[in-house]
């Protein structure tokens, strides 16, 4: 079972989610500053722990081996998490999923294979897992996901030499996927690039009116 904390919406009675999975080492901590930087008081705020420690923080599979084991033992961890905020009240077409790095590869690997639309899936400076295979294993919906992914031509951890092709060899095969690059190393670039989040991400609940 995943840990995971929810942080209300400022509009009281929202069931607009977003939630967002950290980085290797990281957790929850890391993305307390992010309700208040996105600036959307009708969106509540899942930060969720990845289940293995790490240094004094956590990761969603091993970085050093094989990354599969630790990808699919994730991917149906967060599948359970899911659904149980789907019968909380908190519907998946009005989720928006989001992650950096390692909880980048999480969040689209997710999106790809649960089988129901979300409002839209954020991938921050990630990679994608077995892209060959994805095209094979796609859910019904997944060509109906709406995907931001954003990455820094000059990222030391995640090369964008291995994201890009990944993510048009994705675009190729059908998947709705806005990429955007950034000049910047493995972080999130400021209000540049939260501006490009606020604004896909506002994008999903057509509903909601301001800002």
């Amino acid at each position: 079972m995943l840990h995971s904390e929810l942080i209300p919406a400022a509009e009281r009675g929202s069931r607009r989610l977003m939630v967002m999975l950290h980085g290797l080492g990281d957790s929850i901590e890391g993305y307390r500053w992010m309700p208040e930087a996105m600036r959307l008081p009708w969106l509540n705020y899942l930060l969720v722990n990845a289940p293995d420690d790490y240094y004094g923080g956590f990761s969603w599979y091993d970085i050093t081996g094989n990354h599969a084991p630790g990808v699919l033992r994730s991917r149906k961890l967060l599948f359970g998490l899911l659904d149980d905020f789907r019968a909380r009240g908190f519907p998946t077409e009005q989720t928006t999923l989001g992650g950096f790095s390692q909880g980048c590869l999480m969040a689209i690997d997710v999106a790809l294979h649960y089988p129901h639309r979300f409002a839209g899936v954020v991938g921050i400076s990630g990679y994608v897992f077995e892209p060959n295979n994805f095209v094979q294993e796609l859910s019904a919906v997944a060509r109906e996901q709406r995907f931001l992914v954003t990455h820094g031509t000059f990222d030391p951890v995640v090369p964008f030499e291995k994201t890009r092709p990944q993510i048009a060899r994705l675009q190729a095969a059908g998947l709705g996927i806005e990429w955007r690059e950034f000049a910047k190393p493995h972080t999130i670039a400021g209000e540049e690039e939260l501006g490009a989040i606020r604004k896909f991400v506002r994008a999903g609940y057509t509903d909601v009116a301001g800002p």
